[in-house]
């Protein structure tokens, strides 16, 4: 994780046509990350992206190319996402908005004839403004939660190189895991017609 504050900022627009300058080859977990902790973003350009529900976090696709994706995910007080993995593609995480604590999992005994493995909890650590952080790929389960005690509603930015529409999910309390498919609450600014807010 790194200490640094972002130097520059920018709408949201401007900061993903940066993201999208950056060639393919040179989309690498290290470059993204200088990227990101170098160029913020100023939270007022989101607005067209902000999805509330009191039902569950929502997922709100801001950009996308055949290189990344990238969304912002909306959290009320105390949602918080499955323990989950990014099949095997890079994610990096900026919270321009509140806070959001990230606990990450070992995955031990993994037995894919059933579907079973059991999860040991490993690094945790918070993310706010000040603090974009990135998934290890060499330990790349885990869980974001917007607790309780933070008390404010939060706004995380998730780049994902490459796309991806399905994600194994983990039942910690089953030692089972599941392949989940992902969908988008809203697309470029516009509600999924399926999608009722609560």
């Amino acid at each position: 994780m790194s200490e640094q504050v972002a130097v520059e900022q920018f709408a949201i627009s401007d900061w993903v046509k940066n993201l999208a300058a950056i060639r393919e080859h040179d989309f690498t977990l290290e470059n993204v990350q200088d990227y990101i902790v170098h160029h913020a973003i100023r939270p007022e350009s989101l607005g067209e992206y902000l999805f509330f529900s009191k039902g569950s976090y929502t997922r709100n696709l801001i950009f996308k190319n055949e290189v990344f994706e990238c969304m912002a995910i909306c959290w009320e007080v105390g949602q918080f996402s499955r323990i989950h993995n990014h099949r095997d593609q890079n994610c990096w995480m900026y919270t321009p908005i509140g806070r959001l604590k990230v606990q990450n999992f070992r995955v031990d005994n993994r037995d894919t004839s059933h579907s079973t493995c059991h999860l040991t909890p490993t690094e945790v650590y918070e993310m706010d403004a000040a603090h974009p952080a990135y998934v290890n790929p060499l330990e790349p389960v885990h869980q974001v939660l917007n607790l309780p005690e933070f008390n404010q509603r939060a706004v995380s930015i998730h780049v994902y190189s490459k796309p991806f529409d399905m994600c194994e999910v983990y039942y910690r309390d089953k030692g089972t895991y599941a392949d989940v498919p992902l969908h988008y609450t809203s697309e470029y600014g516009r509600l999924h017609p399926d999608e009722k807010l609560l």
